[in-house]
């Protein structure tokens, strides 16, 4: 669900015609927060850990994802300055960019759907999960109201095609999760790799695909706009819960095991601030988000984003921490549907620590 943009892109509207459904103009405006987090220090309220690199980059291979939310929180309510942090964000184009800027040292964190840290370990980047964002994916599965007007089950779907994200092979998984729970084999259907949110617009608006699996934004603007209706939604924990049988997580920050040993009073303090965020999102409303978030409440249709992010607020993790349930079940999808990434080799308690996520709940009392 990348949108390729620069790090140096401004923020755009988020217009309603398909014409001028841009990259741009489908990011919720984290350009514009990549500056403000990083121009906002504390004054005299750090925490009495001194944290080992003050200034932190962090690399976001999914802009856009409202697991990234809380980043935002954090950064514009100053948790992250409270804790004697300069932050900054950086855009990259999927998983391969924000490998090479972890291993090259560019960036010191990144926030991303879990199976990333996975990829990255097995290709030889020993990372950890270390701060749970969402505890679902906020993945959907939306079939086409142009395509099947009558849609009522999702067996009616065999021989046609479903639109997935080709810079996030999740959503795969997610549409042959679905398939599978409703009875059709691999076979049963195509799978169209959608280079970018316009392009998953223009596929269901001319027919190319009948179904697609995707996040938000861009789910809660096809809502909108009646193009879709939603069969599965792990936006919901009861939908998550029921599709994969189990918890199942969804974005993350995770580190090099190097970087989190040797700066754990810096891990410490991003991961307070953001477990504060989580927190406050819990019970913040529609005008709490917009004042927090200004660059997004300015986006050109603010009832899309809000009411996208009252659907996902329950996916959201309440404190950072992740369950070893999620991380074994996330192994075993991977297994299933990417046995190339040999994840079953893995020990679940090896992809991810709590014990930054523990301190800082019992902190916040999250």
């Amino acid at each position: 669900m990348d949108w390729g943009l620069s790090s140096t892109a401004l923020p755009c509207r988020l217009p309603m015609s398909v014409s001028c459904l841009t990259r741009r103009s489908l990011l919720w405006g984290f350009p514009a927060l990549a500056w403000s987090a990083g121009n906002v220090r504390a004054q005299g309220a750090a925490s009495a850990s001194k944290p080992e690199r003050p200034r932190v980059n962090v690399a976001l291979g999914d802009s856009g994802a409202l697991y990234q939310l809380p980043l935002m929180v954090a950064a514009q309510l100053q948790y992250f300055a409270a804790e004697g942090l300069d932050v900054e964000f950086h855009e990259y184009n999927g998983a391969g960019p924000v490998q090479q800027a972890l291993t090259k040292g560019t960036c010191d964190l990144a926030a991303g759907g879990l199976e990333n840290a996975v990829m990255l370990r097995q290709r030889g980047l020993e990372c950890q999960s270390f701060t749970l964002l969402a505890r679902a994916p906020q993945l959907v599965f939306g079939v086409g109201t142009r395509a099947l007007p009558g849609f009522r089950q999702l067996a009616q779907l065999r021989g046609c095609k479903i639109g997935i994200a080709a810079q996030d092979p999740a959503t795969h998984w997610f549409a042959k999760q679905v398939m599978s729970r409703s009875g059709l084999g691999p076979d049963d259907v195509e799978y169209v790799a959608l280079a970018s949110p316009l392009a998953a617009v223009v596929a269901l608006r001319d027919g190319e695909v009948s179904a697609i699996a995707y996040g938000d934004p861009l789910i809660s603007l096809l809502e909108a706009r009646g193009d879709i209706r939603v069969a599965v939604d792990t936006r919901l924990l009861r939908s998550t819960q029921e599709l994969f049988g189990g918890p199942m997580p969804g974005g993350a920050l995770y580190a090099t095991a190097e970087f989190l040993q040797r700066n754990p009073r810096t891990a410490q303090g991003v991961t307070n601030a953001v477990v504060k965020a989580l927190k406050w999102l819990q019970t913040a409303g529609p005008s709490d988000i917009v004042r927090a978030v200004p660059e997004v409440g300015q986006q050109g249709d603010r009832a899309v984003f809000l009411n996208a992010f009252e659907k996902s607020r329950e996916a959201l993790s309440p404190d950072g921490v992740l369950s070893d349930q999620g991380a074994q079940n996330l192994l075993r999808l991977m297994d299933r549907y990417a046995p190339a990434t040999h994840p079953a080799r893995l020990a679940a308690d090896t992809v991810y620590t709590n014990e930054f996520a523990r301190r800082a709940k019992q902190r916040f009392q999250a």
